[in-house]
């Protein structure tokens, strides 16, 4: 026992305490880079489509709009475990190395789109999934890795500081892309590049493969299933929330369905695979753990909460309160990302924080106060009129990110310390997996339930908004039957449709007085108000649903959160237990 506090894989313990924190500064670099990237495209979207000549909002645009939004989040989602599994066998380190060059030269492919029109729309969703691929290989080893270096009693501090990194990462990428996009779209992707390069050479040369390796054969018959399933029912939820014919979403479409039910048919498949498979993919086994089950599960939900709380809260701030306070359309981007910064900082105080508690006093408390405070948070924003005051939203915003802070560090540790030594990257990145997945059903959920809460009022709001101003009643009528999907993308990307949608002939039979109204700030966001508040009142209380349920569930986890830790200090604990659970 004292070999083993003293040397670790025949480094002496300063040496040991020095190669933690390089590990930690690395890998927290990587997964902030890559979080990053998946929210600064977002903010990012008008400038974007601006620069290549291509209306979002155009007959058949959405397709590209959604995926340049979504692509990236499926590519990681579905090739996480696989990669993480693929460190398990032939190491962390390299997969995670391999990873920083895959994300750098995505991005600067990203740079250098050629194109123009909806080829070029295609052509930055080609290489926005390239990015996805280096990011997948990012975050399936990363936890990983910071497993392998950090004692068990500190890997709540470490992995911490890691996850909040990468969440907060997430808005960080707001500002960025309120800064940047307006200078130039271009600079949005080449700001990963230099990083990317710094970050490829320090890994490369710094961090050690300490990772107990167990060689076996790759499941190439799990992971195909494994990746058909998830991408069919990703691509379902993404077809789901635009219009089929008379129908305001597409969840009735027997395309949508068929690619849902694949999908669920092939994780059918998938799972016989893998419990008759001698080297399996996706460990199932590690489900009888309950640490590690809750805490995915747990993880699962909240991330399905909070996954589409950001797109909520742009479309209100960028569609709606913004410019009825007297922001203009093109400066909404940047200063949605700055009003959302509470949120952001909530995250940098309680995530570090709870992560070092967690590891004094055990993760459960805190997993468990995490989703009820984040459920209360959503409960003030239903309180919230949707002109609101910004101090008492900016109030429930900082509440929100402590909340999600406390829970995310602890959560994550517990699931990594009951994991077998050998099973940590899989593991991880099954967590990951579910982590990352929930954001896209989040997606689908919450655009579900805006859009049908839109359908009820919006017609009615758009016949007599319009008619207020002239517009005649057939034209209004015909106007009001506009797909709800189209208004919310359009509140998304800070945009005023109602010229486009007039057309130019219509618009020039209107009065100059109008026009200009029609056309002007506050006319689209007063229009869409009540409708959206509406709808936004449905995906809330889902939201809090789901909260409310992580959080029994957390609390019921029991206390086997550190099993890995007491294997690592009492010699004469059983390891078998640390496989099977509780």
């Amino acid at each position: 026992m004292a070999a083993l506090l003293a040397s670790t894989n025949g480094k002496s313990v300063s040496q040991n305490d020095r190669y933690k924190w390089i590990a930690l500064s690395n890998t927290t670099l990587g997964v902030l880079m890559a979080t990053i990237d998946s929210s600064i495209t977002l903010i990012a979207l008008p400038d974007i489509f601006r620069g290549i000549g291509l209306n979002p909002l155009g007959p058949g645009n959405s397709f590209y709009l959604l995926w340049m939004i979504l692509g990236f989040l499926i590519v990681t989602s579905v090739l996480v475990v696989s990669l993480g599994r693929l460190g398990d066998i032939y190491g962390r380190v390299k997969m995670y190395n391999l990873g920083f060059v895959i994300y750098t030269v995505g991005s600067l492919l990203l740079t250098i789109d050629p194109y123009k029109g909806r080829s070029g729309a295609l052509f930055l969703i080609v290489m926005r999934l390239v990015q996805g691929l280096g990011s997948a290989f990012l975050v399936a080893n990363a936890s990983a890795i910071l497993a392998d270096a950090f004692p068990a009693n500190q890997r709540g501090t470490a992995l911490g500081i890691n996850q909040v990194a990468g969440i907060s990462g997430s808005f960080i990428g707001l500002i960025l892309g309120g800064l940047l996009a307006p200078i130039d779209w271009r600079l949005i992707f080449l700001i990963s590049v230099p990083i990317g390069l710094f970050g490829t050479i320090w890994a490369y040369l710094k961090l050690e493969e300490r990772g107990i390796r167990k060689p076996a054969k790759i499941d190439w018959l799990g992971n195909v299933t494994f990746a058909i399933g998830l991408i069919l029912i990703m691509v379902g939820i993404t077809y789901g929330i635009q219009p089929h014919g008379t129908s305001a979403t597409g969840w009735t479409s027997p395309l949508v369905l068929g690619e849902l039910i694949s999908g669920i048919a092939f994780f059918a498949i998938f799972g016989f695979i893998e419990t008759k498979s001698a080297y399996p993919m996706f460990r199932i086994s590690l489900f009888k753990i309950r640490a590690f089950s809750f805490g995915t599960i747990s993880t699962f939900l909240v991330s399905i909460s909070r996954g589409g709380l950001m797109f909520m809260l742009i479309i209100w701030l960028q569609g709606i309160w913004l410019p009825l306070h007297g922001y203009s359309f093109s400066a909404t981007p940047l200063w949605a990302g700055i009003y959302m910064l509470p949120l952001t900082l909530g995250f940098l105080i309680a995530g570090p924080m709870s992560g070092y508690l967690s590891d004094r006093y055990g993760p459960r408390i805190f997993a468990t106060i995490g989703p009820i405070g984040t459920a209360l948070a959503f409960v003030g924003f239903l309180e919230l009129s949707v002109d609101f005051s910004y101090w008492t939203f900016g109030l429930i915003l900082f509440v929100s990110g402590l909340s999600q802070g406390v829970f995310a560090a602890p959560n994550r540790a517990a699931v990594m310390n009951s994991l077998p030594a050998e099973n940590r990257g899989v593991g991880g990145a099954m967590n990951s997996t579910f982590q990352n997945s929930a954001q896209v059903f989040s997606i689908g959920i919450f655009f579900s339930l805006m859009i049908a809460g839109l359908s009820i009022s919006l017609p009615g709001a758009l016949v007599s908004g319009l008619g207020s101003q002239g517009v005649a009643h057939a034209t209004a009528v015909t106007l009001s039957h506009v797909p709800p999907v189209s208004v919310l993308f359009a509140a998304l990307l800070g945009y005023n449709p109602i010229a486009k949608l007039l057309g130019p002939h219509n618009m020039s039979l209107l009065s100059h007085h109008a026009a200009t109204v029609l056309t002007g700030r506050t006319f689209f966001p007063k229009l869409i108000s009540a409708p959206f508040a509406s709808g936004l009142r449905e995906a809330f209380i889902f939201a809090i649903v789901a909260c409310i349920i992580a959080a029994v569930i957390s609390a019921g986890r029991g206390r086997g959160d550190n099993i890995a830790l007491k294997s690592e200090l009492n010699d004469d604990w059983p390891i078998e237990i640390n496989v099977e659970g509780i």
